[in-house]
């Protein structure tokens, strides 16, 4: 009874807190807040990383600008930190608390994630992080009522989430300076947008290696 109460008041949370902060979670607004105060920049960040899954905010503009305020290196591990706290979080809030909400949310799509993990453990992990083919934060919860043990989910999720975020830092570092005129912007911004073009490859590749070794 106690984690069921728990669970209903944790979603109220969550549903009241996306319906009235929704609306204001851009980049700009992201910026401008997290610019404003100062050392503590980085660890409201990753603060604000690790409760978005949870309430399903796009981690998109979060990354973005990371990559302005902080550049593309602790951009993009500030976001690795967040965004692997917050999935994991919200894994840990399914395998303990809200299973029933989660299957219920899921359906079907939970035995197709199950089934993967059963066949091919934390190889497929991997495959859903590169290929979109769940919401990012309903697969947080769906893995929590997996077999795959925690530490393997942190450290393979966070492994698979790098090279995305370390393109949309660069991403965000690119595009401040293009607007502030800095030194070989140009060229930054030509890289960024050849590693967004090289990133889109990924999911067409890892869908053609997974189709050739299941035919094996």
């Amino acid at each position: 009874m106690r984690k069921k109460i728990l669970l209903i008041l944790g979603l109220a949370v969550i549903a009241v807190s996306f319906f009235l902060f929704r609306e204001s979670f851009t980049r700009e607004n992201l910026e401008t807040f997290l610019g404003g105060i100062g050392p503590w920049g980085p660890v409201v960040f990753i603060l604000i990383y690790l409760v978005a899954p949870a309430l399903f905010l796009p981690g998109a503009p979060l990354t973005i600008a990371s990559g302005v305020l902080f550049g593309p290196l602790w951009g993009t591990v500030y976001t690795i930190i967040g965004a692997t706290g917050g999935a994991t979080i919200a894994f840990m809030i399914s395998r303990y608390f809200g299973g029933e909400w989660v299957e219920k949310t899921l359906s079907g799509r939970l035995k197709t994630i199950r089934d993967g993990v059963d066949r091919e453990g934390w190889k497929f992990l991997a495959f859903t992080r590169l290929v979109p083919l769940f919401p990012f934060n309903l697969l947080n919860y769906a893995f929590g009522l997996t077999r795959i043990p925690l530490l393997q989910y942190v450290v393979v999720s966070a492994v698979s989430m790098l090279p995305g975020a370390a393109v949309y830092a660069y991403l965000g570092h690119a595009g401040r300076e293009a607007a502030s005129g800095g030194a070989n912007a140009v060229f930054k911004v030509l890289t960024a947008i050849g590693l967004l073009i090289l990133i889109s490859t990924i999911p067409g590749l890892v869908r053609k290696m997974k189709a050739a070794n299941d035919s094996r």
